[in-house]
């Protein structure tokens, strides 16, 4: 295999959060970079450029994961400029809290499009390069609630479940190929999608987790890229969650 350095990592919804900062780690060591994004254009270059510092080779895509043809599109894209993933970090979701009674058919299909069929549309779109290379790494984010269960996010929870059996099934399948298959199921980490709580619910949050605070997006970047290093390769079909204690 080609040094780690000189492999390609491509990250999906990357313009904020977890997926920057998981961008801007891979791009410190000079690790080709494709930065995915649905519609925030401006954002995406800025992590774009702030990675292109590190002298990384660095592209922005769009697509919407929710459809086959657009990441069929994407894969052409970045097969054209040699560009195809070694590394793929299904990272893009979506979040929705509420009560079960609440939800409507459209939320539901909208949280499970994007937080869990878009995975495997994307997972099956590259995993052909990587196994004709004998190697590869797929790492899914995840949440401490696919494994605990929130209550008011309960479809949320559902579609992280799925990626944890996900990751757990397709682990097995790819093992024999030299593709490992990880998910990180972070508790509460300080991105937008906590945005949706007031100042006293994030304190009593922070009051729940022993570590009294929630994660920073680097701190998830750093698991993220050790389960991406070659010498994670016999780390596969794992649910590793950073939730500072939250969950044992």
């Amino acid at each position: 295999m080609k040094p780690f350095n000189e492999q390609t990592v491509l990250i999906t919804g990357a313009s904020r959060g977890i997926g920057a900062a998981i961008a801007h780690r891979f791009a410190s060591i000079g690790m080709n970079v494709v930065i995915h994004y649905l519609q925030s254009h401006e954002l995406a270059n800025e992590v774009a450029r702030s990675c292109m510092q590190y002298g990384s080779k660095v592209m922005t895509v769009t697509a919407d994961l929710q459809s086959k043809d657009q990441i069929d599109k994407m894969y052409e894209k970045l097969q054209s400029y040699g560009m195809l993933p070694d590394i793929l970090i299904n990272n893009a979701g979506i979040s929705h809290y509420g009560l079960l009674s609440d939800v409507t058919e459209e939320d539901w299909d909208r949280v499970m499009s994007i937080n869990l069929k878009a995975p495997f549309l994307c997972s099956q779109a590259f995993l052909p390069h990587m196994i004709s290379q004998k190697y590869g790494r797929i790492i899914n984010v995840s949440s401490i609630w696919g494994i605990a269960g929130a209550s008011c996010e309960v479809i949320y929870s559902t579609a992280k479940g799925g990626i944890n059996a996900f990751t757990k099934a397709l682990a097995k399948e790819l093992a024999p190929s030299g593709v490992t298959v990880n998910a990180v199921a972070p508790g509460a980490v300080d991105t937008e999608m906590m945005q949706m709580f007031d100042a006293s619910e994030k304190n009593d949050i922070e009051n729940d987790i022993p570590m009294g605070r929630f994660a920073m997006p680097d701190e998830i970047a750093s698991l993220v890229y050790f389960l991406a290093l070659p010498e994670s390769s016999y780390i596969t079909g794992q649910i590793i969650s950073p939730n500072g204690g939250w969950l044992t």
